[in-house]
């Protein structure tokens, strides 16, 4: 199936695919904002213009946004990422038109009012506090900070309850006017449309927003030290979180990490680490490992819990597993299952056709093209076992990986 791609005079681009089987089309806005984009004092600011964007633009009130899509049952839905702010929704192909105009609206016209700031200020510190008493999701903020110190990577996406309690309506104007740059913006569509139907719509109001270029540029993270903490939590069981920088989204070698992780902790019953921890000894209920690639870094990541009096074996069991991929190369057999199992599992991500809508956005604003498909399977299908082993050998190297650790209080 043919991507289409069109670039506007002011550098927004527009990504789409035509899936004829569908009923839907999956449309947004992906902008190369986030968290990471902010000062120190603006810590949470990208996630609350994420929540303001829905509270009222220059011809709607909050209530009538929220009711344009929901009516027709559709979805209307944005995330904040550390480099990424999206704004999409997913809609009956005949309601495409009034979709693209509403996400137009909120992308480029929210007026954020003060009284509305008031009150998602409210909302979004009941939601720190949502994920304060939510252990699991803390101890990954927790292990961010660990592994990049000080760097805005480490910062937490929701900022912090000081911040939040300081933004007022010219925070977001001016963040807004410092960061967003129109040859960074991307608008993505996936669903029962040609492509011409899809320009017909939102080509012309995309062209009314002016070329814009900022002087921004992201601060790199460079300096790495791994540490060790652990912290009295008022937890049932002990959990740990072991991490630290990876390749980047432009690192020729990320798609073989993907692989190796995949074969230490992705999300198969099969991967080493659950057939050790859950299957051999029961220590376990999940646990997983995870590789995120950023603009010019990486973060590679393992998470679980177990009962306290197994924590500490629970550990060396995952060392040990790290070790085995260290030391030896995987079999003929290992390695070209692994392979089979990675291509699979991609596969079937495509057929989301609301995730693979927003993941062309991402891809053209990270690499400014997308490759098939079928380029990253033969890239996996062309990694050998010594390939794996020597990332092995230098991503899970004990001495370079920090590990946090909640006990109960």
């Amino acid at each position: 199936m043919r991507i289409n791609c069109k670039e506007l005079p002011n550098g927004i681009r527009i990504v789409h695919q035509e899936i004829n089987h569908t009923r839907l089309v999956h449309c947004g806005f992906i902008l190369n904002i986030g968290s990471r984009d902010e000062d120190q004092e603006q810590e949470g600011l990208a996630h609350f213009w994420e929540h303001m964007a829905f509270k009222g633009t220059q011809k709607r009130k909050s209530f009538h946004i929220i009711n344009r899509l929901e009516s027709l049952g559709g979805e209307l839905n944005a995330y904040t990422t550390k480099e990424k702010i999206c704004f999409y929704a997913s809609i009956l192909k005949e309601h495409y038109a009034k979709a693209a105009e509403l996400l137009f609206d909120i992308t480029f016209h929210s007026t954020f009012p003060e009284k509305q700031i008031e009150k998602e200020r409210q909302v979004i510190l009941e939601e720190m506090a949502m994920y304060r008493d939510s252990p699991e999701d803390a101890i990954q903020d927790e292990l961010d900070a660990l592994v990049f110190d000080q760097h805005a990577l480490g910062r937490n996406i929701l900022g912090t309850e000081k911040t939040v309690s300081n933004f007022h309506q010219q925070d977001f104007f001016n963040f807004i006017s410092s960061r967003l740059d129109t040859h960074h913006i991307v608008f993505s569509v996936v669903g029962n449309l040609p492509f011409e139907k899809v320009l017909k719509q939102i080509e012309g109001p995309l062209r009314e927003i002016p070329s814009k270029r900022t002087l921004y540029t992201r601060g790199g993270f460079h300096h790495y030290h791994a540490k060790q903490s652990s912290l009295p939590r008022e937890v049932t069981q002990s959990l740990c979180a072991i991490g630290r920088p990876a390749y980047s989204l432009h690192d020729p070698k990320r798609y073989q990490l993907f692989l190796l992780n995949n074969i230490l902790g992705g999300p198969s019953m099969n991967s080493r680490l659950n057939l050790s921890l859950r299957e051999t000894y029961g220590y376990v209920y999940s646990v997983e490992s995870t590789y995120q690639p950023f603009s010019d870094t990486g973060f590679f990541g393992i998470y679980f819990g177990t009962e306290e009096k197994t924590l500490k074996k629970s550990i060396e069991i995952v060392y040990r597993e790290m070790e085995k991929l260290r030391k030896k190369k995987l079999g003929t057999l290992q390695l070209h299952t692994a392979k089979v199992q990675a291509i699979g599992q991609m596969a079937m991500a495509e057929e989301n056709y609301a995730s693979l809508m927003l993941v062309y956005g991402k891809t053209l604003l990270d690499h400014g093209k997308i490759d098939p498909l079928e380029c990253i399977f033969e890239q996996i299908r062309q990694t050998s076992a010594i390939d794996l082993q020597e990332i092995a050998q230098e991503i899970f190297h004990p001495e370079s990986l920090s590990c946090l650790m909640y006990t109960p209080a």
